[in-house]
């Protein structure tokens, strides 16, 4: 198998790091030739605080997805998130000087380089610039500028910024694992890539990512990314405050959310109990399922909330730019109980639970649609998606060096053919044997060439 048809995704998440292996199969389905899944005990709300520790849970969720898969793992791209995200919007433009010739790629790679020259906070670098619409001369709101005649380039981007710090954590880490890195991408983005639809990007989406450390935002409206934003926790705290209030482990609190957990109070008894084994001889502990419910509750509403103000921030409440596909939710945190009916009473929005489902082949990846590999899937397409446009624009290339090479042989050709034009007359003059088919095609050839001269 060519390693250039498969792509490697790597979540580093704060309770999980998942390597996947991919590719697109004849259907234009992704299939999951390999999966490896390890704890994350080096990262807190999505940042590296344990270098050590993060390098061998990666060295092991990738082993197990070289293991699954049959093929031995050398790149890998890698999804980014954490507290330390921001993004912000900014205008940019530049003039063409040759605006006798249509816009091309190059314009608008040249217009992208200027806007990441931008002078960012002390320890920060730019992640994502992300051309929204764009601007020729005084025509606005042109979503693809290729190809158009124009002096001034203009456009609005969404740029993504995070920690040089952070950033260069993640990348000493993979490679600290014996990892090549091909890219980073903001998990939110990718998580988009898997779940959501073409229709509801278009119609307007809120992308809602719960995960272990953090809540990932993407808002998406004409088919264009509006608005990111991380929310610095998730589930991690639903488990935290659990634990604390029952006075149980981290596992037995991680256990009693997802077996019994729900967000929706309202559904359970107080006659309802479930009891935890005791520590080492004591007792077992009794705990109301209708206790555990309020616990998560409340947890619950403060990261909606918090989801809640984002979507405002972006301007769900202007006609223009209401999200009229409502919001999709996805990652681990969406497979609790009663969560979608809670996030549509305080958001009052449609809301689905995201999977992966229409992006994945059938058989035995029927478990990888979960929620909580959605963020996986999507580096994945997008691994697959940039070595696609890589081997494009080779392509590209090639054929233009090949029209180039064909084109100067044939100036060369004429050239000497012009040169030895005496030559070739004595040569024929001598010939007296009859030609062949090929040798009289060959010399109307030639003739033809000299006539275009």
């Amino acid at each position: 198998m060519e390693y250039q048809d498969i792509a490697i995704g790597l979540d580093v998440g704060t309770t999980k790091i998942v390597a996947m292996v991919g590719r697109r199969n004849e259907y234009n389905k992704i299939e999951i030739l390999g999966i490896g899944k390890s704890k994350s005990i080096g990262v807190h709300i999505g940042v590296v605080n344990n270098i050590t520790q993060t390098i061998e849970a990666i060295r092991e969720s990738v082993s197990e997805a070289e293991h699954s898969s049959g093929l031995k793992i050398k790149e890998v791209i890698v999804g980014i998130a954490g507290q330390h995200i921001r993004s912000l919007q900014h205008n940019d433009y530049i003039t063409r000087l040759d605006f006798e010739n249509v816009i091309s790629q190059k314009d608008i790679q040249k217009l992208i380089d200027q806007v990441h020259k931008l002078i960012m906070q002390p320890g920060e670098e730019i992640i994502h610039v992300l051309p929204q619409e764009y601007k020729v001369d005084s025509q606005a709101e042109i979503g693809e500028p290729i190809g158009m005649y124009g002096s001034r380039l203009e456009a609005n981007f969404h740029v993504v910024v995070g920690q040089i710090s952070s950033i260069r954590n993640i990348g000493r880490c993979v490679k600290a694992a014996g990892l090549n890195l091909s890219g980073m991408t903001l998990e939110p983005l990718a998580s988009a890539e898997a779940v959501l639809s073409t229709e509801e990007r278009e119609a307007g989406v809120a992308l809602v990512d719960i995960g272990g450390g953090t809540t990932d935002i993407a808002i998406f409206k004409d088919n264009i990314i509006r608005h990111t934003a991380v929310i610095p926790f998730g589930g991690n705290v639903i488990t935290e405050n659990i634990k604390t209030d029952c006075l149980i482990i981290e596992r037995q609190a991680e256990l009693l959310k997802i077996k019994f957990g729900s967000a929706w109070p309202g559904e359970n008894k107080e006659t309802e109990i479930v009891c935890i084994p005791g520590l080492r001889g004591r007792d077992p502990k009794e705990i109301s399922l209708k206790h555990l419910s309020q616990i998560i509750h409340i947890r619950v509403c403060e990261i909606l909330e918090q989801v809640n103000i984002e979507i405002k921030n972006y301007g769900n409440e202007e006609q223009k730019k209401r999200l009229i596909a409502g919001l999709v939710m996805t990652g681990g945190g969406s497979q609790l109980k009663h969560i979608r009916p809670l996030t549509e009473y305080i958001t009052g929005m449609d809301v689905r639970i995201g999977y992966s489902n229409e992006h994945i082949a059938g058989g035995k990846n029927g478990i990888i649609s979960n929620p909580e590999y959605a963020t996986s899937i999507g580096l994945v397409i997008k691994g697959l998606d940039d070595k696609k446009k890589y081997l494009c624009t080779n392509a590209e290339m090639e054929h233009r060096y090949n029209e180039n090479s064909e084109l100067i042989s044939t100036k060369f050709y004429n050239k000497n053919r012009r040169l030895n034009s005496e030559e070739d007359q004595n040569y024929k003059k001598k010939k007296n044997k009859t030609k062949s088919f090929l040798e009289i095609w060959a010399d109307k050839f030639r003739q033809i060439l000299n006539d275009t001269e």
